[in-house]
This record gives C-alpha cells, structure tokens and sequence, in this order.
C-alpha cells in the first residue's frame, strides 16, 4: 500500500500567546472543571459516561501499516474509518483520538471496540491515576500522564490511554499536542521494528515515549531551580520569588504523583502470566520499569533542592534583617553618648544665683568663649574613636 495514496494529517494550529494572567485564571478554571467532572460522578451509576467541561471537538487519525507499507490520515467521518479499518484486516492500525467532546462517538467507539463501561468512564473522566487494566481476551488498558513543563513555568499534564487489540491499538487523549511523535516517525521510516512486531510493542513503545518525556520536564525544572537559587544569592529577593518556590515544590510533588503509580503499573504488567504479556515483551517493559524509578529518584531529589531553597530564603531574609539591625545598632551606638554629652549640658542650671553670686560648679564651661567649639570638637573625636573601633572589631566590613 503506498503511502501517498492517502493524504497526510494536517499539523495542529499553532495556538496564540497567552498572557501570564489569563494563563493564571485559565489555570484556576482548569482546576475548577476538573472538580465538577469529579463532582459530576457522585452517585452516577458506575460506567455512565460524561463529557469533561472544556474538552475539544474530537480529531480522528489512524495509521495502518505491516511489515512494508505505512498509510495515515485524519478522518472527518468515523464510519470512513471503520469500514477501512475492517476492510483491512490483515494491517495493524493505529487509531488515535484527540478530543472527547462528542459522546455519541465515544459510545460508538465502545460498542465496535467492545470496551468496558467502566474502561470508557476512566478515558473521559480524565484524571486517572497511571493503571492497568486486563479485559477481554486478555487486551490491555494502559492510562498514562504525560508531562511537559510550560513557559510559565509550571507542570502540564494530559492523560493518555492506551487499549490494545489483536491488530490495533486505540488511543485516546483529550489535546492536539502530545510527545508522540517520535513514534509516528519510526512508523513512517522505511525500517522500523515497531512494524514487524505485535501491537503490544506499539504499546509499549508509546508508553516508553511518555516515560522519556518526564526526563526533559525534570531538565526544565532543574534549570528552574538553578534560576531560582542564583536570584536568591545574587539579586533582593521578594516575596514573589518564595511564592515561585512554593509552588514550583507543588508542582514536583504534583509530577511524582504521576511518576509513582506508573512504576506500580509497569510493576504489574512485568507479574502478568505468559498468555497476556510474552517474556519477549516483557524485556522492553522492564526497561520502562528502569526509566520510571530514575524519574522518581529525580522527583525526589528536586523536591528536597526546592525544600533546600526555602531554608536558603530564609536565610537569606534573615541575614539582611540581620545587615540592617547591624547598621542600626552601629548609628545607635555612635549616638548615645553623643546624646549624653548634650543631654548633660542640655540641663538648666544657672551659674548666677538669685542673690546675686555665683555657683562655681555649674557649668563654668558655659561662659568660656571657646566653650562650643571644644564641645563640638569632643563630639565628632567620640564619633571617630567609635568607628576606629569599630572597624577594628570587623563591624563595618563584612568580616
């Protein structure tokens, strides 16, 4: 089959800048969302489907291959690809879905795939948990998070699902934009290994692609915090920045949620019988199983460098408390016997008596005609000798 009797899917539109602001609001509204679908399916009966509020209209790819043939395209009409797909058989597919918002579609999916109710509830909800599932004559369902670490400087997540047949593999997620590309290209090569085996390996060569994505989105946090750590030692740190640091150690905690239950889940799949995972196969998950526990380890060590920059936060607030409280003590302490000295001659006693003598011990120093300057003179010599001493004692430098 040639690859050009077909068209090639379109690229996604590039979506516009978004303002750090409405990405903010869109972020809480996001949030927002999630909390009514989860809310939405308090007291439903198990295996109802419902539409996430906020999910795109549903984009419909298949590419179908063998061992020497490749054909892709993106289906306007989902009865044009199912009559292609079981026209054919004797080819391994493909199916791809981007988007959620049409249910009828999705029931339509679940009857001709014969997915599980509860399966299906899983892919719209959105939200799973990374699982595996054995159903039917011993198919797998795979959920998957995948990561990708935004320019305003946060996690973003997306699940991916994964359902395995005999000569197909279906795929939901509800974004145009994934990180799957690097499989879609080995398809597309005129050698791949991916076509020569079993479905389960497309299976597992997606997942594989979505455990080495988490590795660049750990390089970005990484470089983050390094930025993070140099603005707290270099520049005046403001609140800002510990409420950049909060929320990026939120933000790790958030990611090894996603981290941990994929390891469980390829720990699973490596303790199923021969009859559902081939011992061949499972050499390619144990080495998916390698990859989930360094990303672990690497969330772990992030989110204990993101602690380390709290501490450093405050240490470095309180030595410049600390710079300041120096810098007034020092002016104090030049100014208290400053403040002595005129308090003391600040004081009214008389050197004329009402009888008309004189009080010898009153002030004589008053009357002297070089009184003030000598007095002006002892003040700025206390100042001087408090400052050679001063900085003799290190308190004026940074010793």
């Amino acid at each position: 089959m040639d690859s050009s009797a077909l068209p090639l899917a379109e690229p996604a539109v590039e979506p516009a800048p978004v303002h750090p602001d409405d990405e903010k609001h869109s972020s809480i509204a996001d949030h927002a969302d999630t909390q009514l679908a989860r809310e939405a399916h308090v007291g439903q009966r198990p295996g109802t489907l419902t539409i996430r509020p906020g999910s795109l209209r549903p984009r419909l790819f298949m590419m179908s291959y063998d061992e020497d043939s490749h054909t892709e395209r993106e289906y306007a009409d989902y009865q044009e690809l199912w009559t292609f797909f079981s026209a054919h058989p004797e080819l391994r597919h493909w199916i791809d879905v981007r988007g959620y918002d049409d249910l009828p579609l999705m029931e339509q999916f679940m009857r001709d795939f014969e997915l599980h109710p509860l399966q299906m509830e899983d892919v719209l909800g959105d939200y799973q948990r990374a699982k595996v599932d054995v159903f039917g004559d011993n198919r797998l369902f795979l959920v998957s998070r995948m990561t990708e670490f935004s320019k305003l400087f946060e996690i973003d997540d997306d699940q991916f699902s994964i359902f395995t047949g005999t000569n197909y593999v279906l795929t939901f997620q509800d974004d145009y934009e994934d990180c799957l590309d690097p499989v879609r290209n080995r398809l597309r090569s005129g050698y791949s290994q991916i076509k020569r085996k079993p479905p389960l390996y497309l299976a597992y060569a997606l997942t594989d692609v979505v455990l080495d994505q988490y590795y660049p989105t750990m390089a970005a946090i990484g470089d983050y915090i390094e930025r993070l750590e140099d603005r707290i030692l270099q520049d005046r740190p403001d609140r800002r920045v510990l409420g950049r640091i909060l929320r990026m150690k939120k933000d790790i905690i958030r990611f090894r949620r996603f981290v941990y239950p994929e390891r469980e889940k390829i720990a699973e799949i490596l303790r199923m019988p021969e009859d559902i995972v081939p011992d061949d196969m499972k050499v390619y998950f144990r080495d998916c199983y390698d990859h989930a526990i360094q990303a672990l380890d690497l969330a772990e060590s992030y989110r204990e460098s993101v602690s380390s920059l709290v501490d450093l936060f405050m240490s470095n607030q309180n030595n410049r408390m600390n710079e300041v409280m120096k810098v007034l003590t020092i002016i104090s302490s030049i100014f208290i016997p400053l403040s002595f000295v005129v308090g003391l001659y600040g004081m009214n006693f008389q050197r004329e008596n009402p009888h008309g003598g004189i009080n010898y011990l009153n002030m004589p120093e008053l009357y002297s005609p070089w009184g003030y300057p000598v007095l002006l003179g002892i003040l700025a010599g206390i100042v001087v000798v408090q400052l050679v001493y001063f900085y003799r004692k290190g308190w004026l430098t940074n010793r």
